[in-house]
């Protein structure tokens, strides 16, 4: 689905605190897909046929190049599934996934893609999925979340979801960093949310629209160019947006691969301090997601083949995740002491990361020897 060029799901956090980026990002080129954006999509399309179909092939699947592999369904795809099991533990759920979302006249073209719409019982449900790595997304008061609901709200094909409902469950499922948060509010906070958004848009088509810097400056796309990123506001404040400075556009472009070498140095000299024990008040090493493994290949395969499924690919054992699968149908579930998760290393990542510090030991049985 095509993204609108004035607000969205994803933008609506900046475009609320800084109306003037949509006309900057307007002058911006539209930028090309990447390869962590492409695999975002192939899960995303991924869990979606999960949810819809009955038992998918999906192993092998591609988009753009980015293959589904064994690593990426057992780190990511699989955990969001089982997500599911906590959203919706009796399978009571009327749900639509993939659902464009928008809000007709009350903000032309003003739209989205919400990724799992549903109603439980007297509860509206918004469920986002996350797959990128590292930074944790909270559910509550989360702008994307409440934009898919208030669009929802006046959508004829998913406001059935919130007819008469007495809360809204909004909801981020993010396998790698923090698992399933939810939010739960009311339709009246998601109105009030509306309303703020209907002003953000409007103070958007202002000539001298606001630019604010935050957090939000994250993701924006005119972040290069940016007089609050700058620092020349003065300047480019007498600067047409159409009409982009070519000689400071030049003159970034020098540093930019000495900036990029220098953040490359910086994250791995602050990747060894921390292995050697040094603290970074912000900054903490975690555990890399676990991968199961077979405890022992043989004894998995005689078990599976007890319990009634061929568990072998050509020449090869498959993998507990696939396993599952092949469970799923006979109702059976894998037995839990035949495979083990183990960690492929350490990663370091914000202290607001859920993930428990991993304990450096050696460094502080190093530390305690030398006070001996």
């Amino acid at each position: 689905m095509a993204h609108s060029k004035i607000v969205g799901g994803s933008t609506a956090k900046r475009v609320m605190a800084c109306p003037g980026s949509v006309a900057l990002c307007a002058a911006i080129p539209p930028k090309p897909s990447n390869a962590y954006a492409d695999e975002g999509t192939l899960l995303h399309t991924a869990i979606a046929r999960l949810l819809t179909e009955e038992v998918p092939e999906l192993l092998g699947m591609t988009y753009e190049g980015v293959v589904l592999t064994e690593e990426l369904m057992e780190q990511k795809l699989i955990p969001a599934y089982q997500m599911m099991d906590a959203v919706d533990p009796k399978q009571e759920m009327e749900y639509d996934v993939e659902v464009e979302v928008s809000f007709g006249e009350l903000i032309p073209e003003v739209f989205g893609s919400a990724d799992l719409v549903g109603r439980l019982g007297n509860t509206a449900v918004i469920l986002d999925w996350k797959f990128g790595d590292g930074l944790a997304v909270d559910a509550e008061e989360n702008p994307q979340l409440m934009f898919y609901a208030a669009a929802a709200m006046r959508t004829p094909t998913a406001k059935w979801a919130f007819d008469g409902a007495k809360e809204i469950a909004l909801m981020i499922g993010q396998p790698t960093a923090g698992g399933l948060k939810q939010w739960i509010t009311t339709p009246e906070r998601i109105r009030a949310f509306e309303q703020d958004l209907i002003c953000a848009v409007a103070a958007s088509e202002k000539k001298d629209a606001k630019l604010v810097a935050g957090e939000h400056c994250r993701w924006c796309a005119a972040k290069p160019v940016c007089p609050k990123m700058t620092g020349a506001v003065d300047r480019a404040l007498k600067v047409q947006l159409d009409a982009l400075d070519a000689k400071h556009i030049n003159a970034y472009l020098k540093n930019a691969d000495l900036l990029e070498g220098w953040i490359k140095d910086l994250r791995a000299l602050a990747f060894t301090m921390m292995e050697k024990g040094v603290s970074l008040p912000d900054w903490k090493l975690v555990q890399k997601r676990a991968l199961r493994k077979w405890r022992d290949e043989s004894a998995a395969a005689k078990k599976l083949l007890s319990m009634g499924v061929v568990p072998y690919k050509p020449q090869e054992l498959v993998s507990p995740a696939q396993a599952e699968k092949l469970l799923k149908p006979l109702k059976l579930t894998l037995p839990d002491d035949l495979a083990v998760a183990e960690s492929s290393g350490v990663t370091f990542v914000e202290r607001s990361d859920p993930r428990p510090e991993v304990l450096q030991i050696g460094q502080q049985l190093a530390a305690l020897s030398k006070l001996v």
